[in-house]
């Protein structure tokens, strides 16, 4: 196959070939054309997305969980970081047609500090460390921690660990080589997760200009989930009985575009994650991405935060000579016409077209 168009990011007009599943710089003699205009933008990447989370709550099937990955790929997404599931979807893995998914395995949690039976519970903060190295060894490079939720004895949002119990769990991760990121909405988990060395923080609306600081000096990244937020309001909503946590809620949703803009400016590095899953459905890579840009980011940046720097950030390739040919091809500018990136003219996945623009409407 052959494709011509404005590569990004570094917005050259150039060829490309497709042999064997692969990128290739060099003319591949045959091929076919697929292009000779667009722009080609290295597959996306949703750094928070839970396959294998029915929509509404619970374990998915196996065919549902395929099937979420079937729209992940068509939108675009054609790598996940899978930020804990339920179940174990290695089985993803033997369907080519399907995206690529880095998993965390399973959330890590105490009992009645997050949602009911979705991750796996602790009755002793001291069992932490332990659990952390197994799920390390477990997953493809990643553990999902929760490091905050509502603790109804108090009625707002607390911590769930202590720093030094942290700080053993952390240790004990990378001890297995794997990275850890946590689920924070509020303030005060943040510094201690900081301190420890987490490698990531997931939401972060409670983010202030010390733990911003913090996370600068640290190298600590930021996946915000800003259209995960917008589910804010509704859950202050019902959140009746807790008055003090539907007004918190309600606040890190007011400022949440200000605290992302302000870890953007001050250097945090920040990638796309739609949470989908659970409240979010799948496939809105190209709302988060809209969304970064009402956050201060420009177009380019927040594009690049779910592709090129992304796959960087993961340690995948994007478009290079030997690389998976795992490619987006916009019909105009994503940068310039948003609303293109719902509708990709194409959609390569390993070196296969799965799905395409109409040519008149430019609707799939």
């Amino acid at each position: 196959m052959h494709l011509r168009g404005v590569v990004l990011p570094d917005d050259e007009v150039r060829d490309l070939w497709v042999h064997e599943g692969l990128v290739s710089f060099e003319p591949v003699s045959g091929a076919e054309t697929l292009c000779t205009a667009g722009w080609i933008v290295p597959g996306l990447v949703d750094a928070h997305c839970h396959v294998g989370i029915r929509y509404g709550g619970g374990d998915e099937t196996r065919e549902g969980a395929i099937a979420q990955a079937v729209t992940e790929r068509d939108a675009g997404a054609l790598l996940l970081r899978d930020a804990g599931s339920p179940i174990d979807t290695r089985f993803v893995d033997e369907h080519q047609e399907l995206p690529k998914i880095i998993r965390a395995g399973r959330h890590i949690a105490r009992p009645k500090r997050y949602i009911r039976e979705l991750g796996i519970e602790l009755d002793d903060e001291r069992d932490l460390p332990e659990i952390v190295a197994e799920q390390a060894r477990f997953g493809d490079g990643w553990v999902k921690i929760v490091g905050d939720w509502i603790d109804r004895s108090v009625g707002d949002l607390r911590p769930l660990w202590s720093d030094a119990i942290l700080k053993e769990a952390i240790d004990a991760a990378h001890a297995n080589g794997a990275r850890v990121t946590a689920h924070v909405f509020g303030e005060d988990a943040l510094p201690g997760l900081i301190d420890a060395g987490i490698d990531c923080i997931e939401h972060g609306t409670g983010l202030t200009d010390e733990t911003i600081e913090m996370m600068v000096e640290h190298g600590t990244a930021l996946v915000p989930t800003m259209i995960n937020i917008d589910t804010f309001p509704s859950i202050a909503d019902s959140a009746g009985k807790f008055p003090v946590y539907a007004a918190h809620m309600r606040d890190l949703h007011r400022r949440v575009r200000q605290t992302v803009a302000a870890a953007h400016d001050a250097g945090v590095p920040i990638y796309t994650g739609t949470d989908a899953g659970g409240s979010i459905r799948h496939g809105r890579i190209a709302d988060e991405i809209i969304a970064l840009t009402g956050a201060g980011l420009s177009a380019h940046d927040a594009l690049g935060a779910a592709s090129w720097n992304a796959r960087t950030w993961l340690d995948r390739p994007g478009i290079e000579h030997g690389a998976p040919a795992d490619l987006v091809v916009y019909r105009e500018d994503p940068r310039l016409a948003p609303a293109t990136l719902s509708a990709p003219e194409y959609v390569v996945l390993r070196g296969r077209v799965y799905c395409s623009a109409d040519p008149v409407t430019g609707h799939r």
